[in-house]
This record gives structure tokens, sequence and C-alpha cells, in this order.
């Protein structure tokens, strides 16, 4: 055999040798990734729950009829019902609606882990300095401040990753929404008086999407 029709015979056999690793490897990864479905789908992840306790009301006044001023602390637990996956919140930002306008800025919340099972308690304070809102949404404001409850809308936009062993997911989009009824100058006003502050305890479920 000459010595052309050896390196010809040689490159073959590499070929060979190249195709068989590559099938090789790709089957591992379809195997791999087949167990996780497997075992993502029998463990069937649960949405977190989450729950507004309450909301302090600082400042929630119409200064003009298009500027709304607003300083809210509320108080957000967040639990995992899972027993067996993990929750990375990554990004959490909290704001309030008004009849579907924006009232207050962002407020992030830390990003945190949340084990099996576990729950978080948040208290962070929304607010909103001056903010322009339409002109009916100012009047509808002071109408419903006279008439004794103002219902508000607490938002939470965010990030999360599930861990289940070691395997952690990719980034999923949360949404939550509480809807807050605050009963101000109601005949039935329930609300606690908090330094400069009144708190009204609501125990109120929120809608989470994910």
């Amino acid at each position: 055999m000459s010595e052309k029709a050896c390196d010809a015979h040689a490159d073959d056999e590499h070929r060979r040798l190249l195709r068989r690793g590559g099938a090789a490897t790709l089957i591992l990864i379809v195997i791999i990734l087949f167990i996780i479905l497997i075992v993502w789908s029998v463990l069937q992840p649960t949405k977190p729950r989450f729950t507004l306790q309450d909301a302090t009301i600082f400042t929630l006044n119409v200064t003009a009829p298009n500027v709304i001023s607003v300083i809210i602390q509320i108080t957000v637990t967040a639990r995992n019902p899972n027993s067996r996956i993990g929750i990375y919140y990554d990004k959490l930002d909290v704001f309030a609606t008004y009849r579907n306008q924006q009232i207050t800025y962002y407020t992030a919340i830390q990003p945190v882990y949340q084990g099996n099972r576990e729950f978080n308690v948040w208290s962070p304070f929304i607010y909103g300095n001056e903010v322009p809102v339409a002109p009916y949404n100012g009047i509808a404001l002071t109408q419903d401040k006279e008439a004794g409850a103002v219902v508000l809308a607490i938002n939470i936009n965010g990030r999360v990753r599930w861990r289940v062993g070691d395997f952690i997911s990719g980034r999923y989009h949360l949404h939550v929404l509480c809807s807050a009824y605050i009963p101000l100058g109601n005949s039935k006003n329930t609300g606690i008086v908090v330094g400069s502050g009144v708190k009204y305890q609501l125990s109120q479920a929120c809608n989470v999407n994910v």
C-alpha cells in the first residue's frame, strides 16, 4: 500500500472516530435533557403565593386635579408551596396604581433565595411625589376619599428562577397583583394610628402569574 493510500485510510478512520464521538455526545445531551424534563414534569413546580398583609397610609393627596402625592408602606408575604423546588427571586419591583394608572415610582426589593416551603416578609415604602395623572383620576380619587374608601392596586414585577437539586432553570417573568381596599374616613374604619400614618389590616391574597 502506498504512503498516500495509508494517509487517506488514516484520515477516514479519524473522521469516523469524530463522527462516533459527536454522535455519542449528542445522545448523552438528549438523555440528560430527557431526564430533566421527566423530573420537572413529575415535580410540577407551583407558583409562589403572595399575600398583602397590610398597608400604612402616610400620604394620599390630590394636590391638583391632575397631580397626586403618595407615601405608603405595605407588608407583603411570599410563600413557596413546593416541597422539592426552591425559588430565586432575582428582581422584584413594587409600585401602586390607581384606576390603571401608575401613581408611585418603582421600589426595589433585594434579590433572595426561597427554599422549599419557606416564606419571606417584605415591608417596602412606595411613594410618588406630585405624580401627574389624568385629570379624571384626580377627581375620582377625591370623590373616593370623600365617599370613605379607596381601592389601590399593588403591583410586583420581577424575574424568578426555579431550583431542583443542582439544576437551575432560566429566568421567568413574575407579575403579582394585589387589590388594596383602604377604608379612608369610613365609619367602620379599622385603621391603627402608627406615627404619622394609619395602618389598615388587609390579609388579601394576590393574583400571581409566572
